[in-house]
Parts: structure tokens; sequence; C-alpha cells
């Protein structure tokens, strides 16, 4: 095997490491937190070394062929940590094993259950005439088609019910096991179970038997050929079929505009205004680093820029750039500096003597709180409010996402990243589909292997498969002190040396949460209110994480409620919150519209594309060089 000094850790065969070989590969860099100091070239032992020196190149070695074991192993299981999940697993089953009192309750319901089945059997021969003995979940679809409730189809998918319900009843209310450990055994159970649901089973699935008749098999064959061309396109790293007719700057993220700046990390659009006059207050939006910024500026109908500049506002967006592996040590405060604060001085620049109204959405909020947070310790008034969609600020309930959060978890992560220097698009995308399996894995599988039926293509889902990386520092940071740690609710997170509280922002704030959302539930999103001192505009609206965000006006059955909270009143829960506020009908974008022209000074003439004079005209057009980077 080669020895070059230019060899990459993934080239290496790892049943034919040797000492000297290791040396060659790159020291894994400081991670944040309590991580051990590798953030120095390991160092070449000769023949006058003294034996503590030889120790530490003997520690060296043996930490990074932990790292080189971790991330090929990583490849392996999409970026699962093992030791994770037969941590919880484990902890789950000696339990368990002591509880005779909870074995007992099992044995009862499983009779029950057993009993309640029987009794169901002799009805089911009538169909759809019969009543269920089990409801399936009120977002779970997989049985609601009329073939389902024929005999023997609706004995068989009952039985799948009651056994997925037992198993729930296995996994839960356990004495002794973390709450931690209880939601993965619960997660990762449920996954397995629906693996082997009726509805993919294609020989029980009558809805695929009926097509199969209908179709005399080829709908297999056309299945085939959908698998085998997805495969494809996923080993060789290609977005999924269909993604080609949505080209940023052809048919997706067109809202004319200029790139006026561009730095190692961003790159700042300014869009072309459409009204006569607009408002004073530019707003500048900061969409989260973790996918590319055109969810915000979709095809024209739903693009929110397009909308906002229809309304009168100038807007301005940052565009992340996809970071390689020439990144791996850029961090948050990076992504502050460079990021946030550099596009906060264009614009300030473009519209002098004018306050900023800033709009975080996902990540981008998260940052866009540290930036405020840190601007009012430093007394920087440059904002006149802030707006957070689906933004996380107190991550002690971060939904599912954090069933892949734990302290063995991150260590994974970080192997997986040390190689390569970032953490790749495709383990985002996957741990995201992984959440909602049903919806995004196995009805795919029903509907294009099985039914041989391709699945339409649109513009939000064709943006959710054009992912970005993420460096390994910043998402290490991210993951220890935003998620592990929380240090930024529990006001223990530092910028430039000295802590910061979001308790020292005053701006008025509109914060948006969305009732379906497994990234940053709305309950979390709702602690905004008692994390700042600040006069608080609460939306929660139908939809999930993404589409409960790009929510144009004119389509029918999407509904939200709205309620402002002034700093000085006092705390209302989200539960309480929920079932006293009333439901409006259509979308809550022309609430906003409207919040912000209230706390707008007035209108006045919109202003130069870019600032010549001072160093910012026009690069290039919209959407720039950034999103389109791969």
């Amino acid at each position: 095997m080669s020895t070059t000094a230019d060899k990459t850790a993934s080239q290496v065969t790892l049943d034919s490491i040797s000492r000297e070989q290791l040396r060659q590969l790159p020291a894994r860099p400081i991670a944040p937190g309590p991580k051990p100091n590798h953030d120095h070239a390991l160092p070449v032992p000769s023949a006058c070394v003294s034996e503590e020196e030889d120790q530490d190149v003997t520690e060296s070695t043996r930490q990074t062929l932990d790292h080189l074991i971790n991330a090929w192993l990583g490849h392996v299981t999409a970026g699962v940590s093992p030791a994770s999940i037969m941590g919880a697993y484990a902890d789950w089953a000696w339990h368990i094993a002591m509880s005779p009192g909870k074995q007992g309750q099992l044995v009862e319901k499983a009779w029950r259950k057993a009993t309640r089945f029987a009794g169901f059997l002799p009805s089911a021969t009538r169909g759809c005439e019969c009543k269920p003995c089990i409801a399936p979940l009120p977002q779970d679809s997989r049985f609601k088609a009329d073939e389902w409730q024929e005999w023997p189809y609706n004995a068989i998918y009952q039985s799948f019910l009651l056994m997925q319900q037992w198993w729930h009843n296995a996994t839960t209310d356990i004495s002794g096991v973390s709450e931690h450990h209880t939601r993965v055994v619960n997660f990762i159970t449920r996954q397995f179970l629906d693996m082997f649901s009726p509805s993919n089973i294609s020989f029980i699935n009558p809805e695929i038997i009926h097509r199969t008749i209908d179709k005399h098999g080829l709908n297999f064959s056309d299945g085939f050929t959908y698998w085998l061309e997805d495969a494809q396109r996923y080993i060789s790293k290609q977005p999924r079929a269909g993604t080609e007719k949505f080209i940023p700057g052809q048919t997706v993220a067109v809202t004319p505009g200029k790139v006026i700046y561009r730095n190692r990390l961003i790159e700042l659009i300014q869009y072309s205004p459409t009204t006569s006059r607009v408002q004073a207050e530019p707003v500048l939006i900061v969409p989260a680093c973790i996918m590319k910024y055109y969810i915000l500026d979709l095809s024209p109908h739903n693009s929110l820029v397009r909308w906002l500049v229809d309304q009168g506002h100038t807007v301005f967006m940052i565009s992340w750039k996809n970071p390689d592996k020439r990144d791996r040590n850029l961090g948050l405060d990076d992504y502050r500096k460079s990021g946030i604060m550099a596009a906060l001085d264009v614009v300030n620049a473009v519209v002098p003597g004018q306050k900023v109204e800033g709009v975080g959405y996902c990540l981008g909020g998260t940052l866009l709180s540290i930036a405020a947070a840190t601007m009012s310790r430093d007394s920087d008034k440059r904002f006149a409010s802030m707006t957070l969609f689906a933004s996380l600020t107190d991550f002690s309930e971060a939904g599912e996402l954090e069933l892949f959060i734990d302290d063995s978890q991150v260590d994974f992560l970080e192997d997986m990243m040390w190689e390569e220097g970032y953490l790749d698009s495709w383990q985002m995308t996957n741990a995201f589909q992984f959440l909602r399996s049903n919806d995004l894995i196995w009805s795919r599988v029903i509907h294009d292997y099985m039914m041989g039926e391709r699945s339409p293509m649109f513009d939000l889902m064709a943006w959710s498969t054009d992912g970005t990386r993420l460096p390994y520092r910043m998402h290490s940071e991210y993951l220890r002190q935003l998620y592990l740690s929380n240090d930024l609710a529990e006001e223990n997170y530092k910028v430039d040396g000295a802590v910061i509280s979001l308790g020292d922002i005053k701006l008025p704030i509109f914060a948006v949460g969305t009732r379906t959302d497994h990234i940053a539930p709305w309950q979390s999103v709702y602690k905004i209110h008692s994390l700042t001192d600040s006069d608080v505009t609460f939306v929660l609206t139908s939809g999930g994480h993404n589409a409960g965000v790009v929510n144009e006006p004119g389509i029918p059955g999407r509904v939200y409620q709205i309620a402002d909270k002034s700093a000085d009143a006092p705390y209302v829960g989200p539960a309480i919150w929920h079932d006293e506020v009333p439901e409006r009908e259509g979308s809550w974008w022309p609430e906003w519209d409207a919040w912000l022209k209230e706390h707008s000074s007035g209108v006045t003439d919109p202003p130069s594309m870019g600032a010549p004079d001072k160093g910012y005209e026009p690069l290039c057009d919209a959407p720039g060089q950034y999103v389109l980077q791969r």
C-alpha cells in the first residue's frame, strides 16, 4: 500500500495501517467542550526521543486509529453511533428485566389485545361494515384505502396495529430508564416495526395486488427501473430524478436582484424593488446554513422574497457558501461575524441611517438571536426588530432530532467529520428522512417501486435534496454548546470571551412555530416568551418545519393562531395559549407584513442597488454563485 504523504484517511485500508502510516494522517482538530487536545501535528519520533515523548506519539497514534475506525463505521451506519443505540437498549433491557410489575402489565395487555382481536375476527368478514378494534393514529395514512377494510386485509392490518401498540407500551413508562434512552428505544423499535408493516409487503398489500393485476405485473418492472436509477444517483451522490427541472436562477430562486457583497462564507443578495415607495427599514434575512436559502425564494407563486418585495419592502438575503474541507475550522462565531455582522455592515452602507428588520429561519434564527444578544450587550442598536421562523433558542426539548444527539453520538459524528473536515449533506438528509420514515421513505418505496408510479417532483421537494455541508468545528460547537449543554438558554454561551444573555434583547419579536414541526417543536419555539424581555407576537401555523413557513396566501385549508404579549405581561404556557387563542383561516404572511409596517418609521424612495461609492457595487445577478455549489 502506498505511504505517500498526500494519502487521505479515506484511502487507507483499515486492516493494513502501520504506525508510520498513521503518523501521516491529519490530526483531529480541537473540538469544543471537554475534548482532548489533538490540534497539533503528530510528532515523528527519532532515535533520541524521551520515553514521555514516545508515549505521546503512541497516544496520538491510538487516538488517530480510533477516529479512523469510527469514521469508517459511520459510513456503514449512516452516521448513527452503534454504541449510543446499544447503550439505550441495554438500559431498557436491564430495567425491564428487574421490573416484574411492568412484565405482568405487559402480559395482561397482550392477553387483552388477543381477546379483543379474537372478538373482532368474526365481524371482520363483513368488510367495511365492521367496526375496527383499533384505529390508526391521525397521521397514519397507510391503511386508509377502502381495500384495507375488506377481509382478510382488515384482520392483517388490525393485528399489526395492536402489536405496534403493545411494543409502544413495552418501551415506555419503565422505572429507572433515562428519558433519552426511553425515547431512543421507542423510536428505533417503531422504525423497525414500520419496516415490516403489512403496507410494505407486496403480497399482503391489497393496493399493490390490485395494481399488479391491472398492470399484468409491469408495475414491478417499472418500479425496478426507478429503483435502479435512484440507487445509481444515491451512490454517485446525485440529486433525485426530476430535480433537474428546478434549477436556481432558472425555475426557482428567480426573483430579480444583485449580489452586492461576497466573502469566504456568504454572498449578500439585494432584491430589486417592484414598488415606487418602500418601507424605510430594510429586511435582512438569515436562512439556515444547513440548507440553501432559496426555500424562501422558490417558484414565483410561493416565494416569500418576491411577496415581501411586492408589499414594498427592501429585502436583503444571505446566501451561505457550501463549505469544503478547507473550511473545517470555521466556527459558530465565524458564521456570526463573517455572516450576519458582515451582511449588516453592507446593508447599513446601502441604506444609511436606518435600522434593520432582522429575520432568521431555523438555525439562521438561532444565529440571529446570538448576534442580537451580543449587539444588545455591546450597545449596538442597529436592529429595529427580530423575526424568527421555526427557530430554537432553548434546546432542552428539541424534538425528535435530539434522539440522535448525546455524548456518544456527537463524538461519533466528530470522528466522521474529522476525516473529511465537514458533515456531508447526505447524512443530514438521511437523518431528516429517518425521522419521518413512513412519509418520506416507505410511502415512496410503495408508490415508486411497488406500484410502479414515479412520484412527481415539486419545488419544495427538489429544494430538500439540494443540501449543504457543515464545517467540522461549527457543527461540533452547535451540537455540544447548544444541544447538549443548552448554553444559550442557560446563559453560559460566550461571545468574544464574555457571556451573552437573550434577556438583554429588547427588540420587538415576531416568532413563528409550526404545528407538526419535528425539528423545532413549536412548544420549544414558544419559549422565546420567557427567554427575552421583549414584546412578542407569536404565530402557530398549520404545516411542518418547511411547509408551515412557505405558506403563501390563497391556499385553502391553512389555518393559524396569533397573539401578542407585551414585555410586562404575565407568562402564559403553550398549552393554555393553544387552547385560548382563536384559530384563523389563511396564511400568516399578511399578519407579518402588517406587523413589519407597524414597526416601520414610514416609507421612502427605494435605495440604489448596492453602494458603489462605498465599495459594494453589484457583482452579478441573483441568485449568485454560492447557491450553485455542490
